[in-house]
């Protein structure tokens, strides 16, 4: 069954942002990983300071924590630290 990894961001650096997705994108398919969902966010109910979300789907559980903790990917996170601030959510099986 699938996993998803939800973020929400507040964009810090358009630039870093763009560098850190040109970085991050091929650390998701590397590990079966795909976009499914990118663009602003609303909320509904509750609060979020948050503007924009992504929806990252993996093929497991796993293989979500697999890509977050794969050395590819926690070398880009000092140029996720500059482009946003985030919280990265994990769900499903």
């Amino acid at each position: 069954m699938s996993a998803y990894v939800v973020v929400h961001a507040t964009v810090l650096d358009q630039n870093k942002m763009q560098e850190y997705g040109a970085a991050a994108g091929p650390t998701v398919t590397a590990h079966g990983g795909k976009i499914v969902s990118r663009g602003p966010s609303e909320v509904l109910a509750g609060e979020s300071p948050h503007q924009i979300m992504v929806v990252l789907e993996f093929p497991s559980r796993q293989a979500a924590k697999d890509w977050y903790d794969s050395a590819d990917y926690q070398a880009v996170i000092p140029t996720r630290l500059a482009a946003m601030d985030s919280v990265f959510i994990l769900g499903g099986e």
